[in-house]
């Protein structure tokens, strides 16, 4: 057994708790690794693939790099919170070591979290184009650029044409990811067993456009329209999606992702508990 702990850098009660974990499990004969600081690394220097188990020290963000480097592995994440939200987590750091035991022997809720597979397209201003492939737990977005100009881009899912959209951008989200951005941008709630994708327009110039709901199988693709070549950006959970300064977004295809995030909670009604204290100021009722 192998466990990856991942604290939030900034914040010295994570890193306390981060201490305090690694010393219970190695004294329980287990073995540990710490993610570094991202200050002087991405998350591409690291993996989890010689782990059995991912414990998150920190807010939602946390558990969010924690899932960027788990990827479409399946390996479980448990997600402790030293943030000021923790939707996502499962516990707080009273109960730290009784929940990472519970989840090593097996007795926490293993909930199935959808993911993203994404594809931006970017041009060059030398006519050449570049394609990086992202992941996402929570959604991606479409967002206008620092000049403040609103976007203009077609909407198209599993080959439909939807709508040719003006406005601030565009947020397609999984059911994990539709109390984040989706939500802040009018998109509803959605319960982890939704396995498809919530679609959601920011701040759009038309009292018509709504956000919808596809299918698991759809492929949602947001093309950029020639006409408004104005700045913008591509984001996957909050990532800036570009390798290269001088590429333009021009196209971004979204499906659901090969495997899924597996988040340890205590049973299958946490999500319902997390909504009722987060969003319907429930906070010790």
């Amino acid at each position: 057994m192998k466990v990856l702990i991942i604290p939030n850098h900034s914040r010295p009660d994570a890193i306390e708790g981060a201490n305090v974990l690694e010393e219970w499990l190695e004294g329980q004969g287990i073995e540990t690794k710490r993610a570094s600081n991202l200050k002087r690394f991405s998350d591409e220097d690291e993996t989890a693939n010689d782990c059995q188990l991912v414990v998150s020290l920190g807010g939602d963000g946390t558990l969010l790099r924690a899932a960027r480097i788990v990827g479409y592995s399946q390996i479980p994440i448990l997600g402790i919170s030293y943030g000021h939200l923790g939707f996502l987590t499962a516990d707080g750091p009273d109960r730290l070591i009784q929940t990472v035991s519970d989840a090593l022997a097996g007795k926490m809720h293993a909930s199935h979290r959808a993911t993203l597979d994404i594809e931006s397209v970017f041009e060059c201003s030398d006519g050449t184009s570049y394609t990086i492939k992202s992941f996402a737990l929570n959604d991606f977005a479409l967002s206008r650029g620092g000049m403040g100009d609103m976007v203009q881009f077609d909407v198209s899912v599993s080959g439909n044409h939807i709508d040719t959209l003006r406005g601030d951008g565009f947020v397609v989200s999984t059911a994990t990811g539709s109390t984040g951005y989706a939500l802040a941008a009018g998109g509803p709630i959605v319960t982890p067993e939704f396995n498809g994708m919530v679609c959601v327009p920011i701040a759009p110039h038309t009292i018509m456009a709504r956000a919808f709901l596809t299918a698991p199988s759809d492929v949602v693709v947001i093309e950029m329209s020639p006409e408004r070549p104005v700045k913008r950006h591509f984001f996957a959970d909050g990532q800036n999606v570009r390798n290269n300064p001088l590429g333009v977004p021009v196209r971004a295809t979204v499906r659901r992702g090969p495997g899924d995030i597996i988040l340890l909670d205590h049973s299958a009604q946490s999500f319902y508990g997390s909504v009722s204290r987060v969003f319907y100021g429930r906070v010790g009722k």
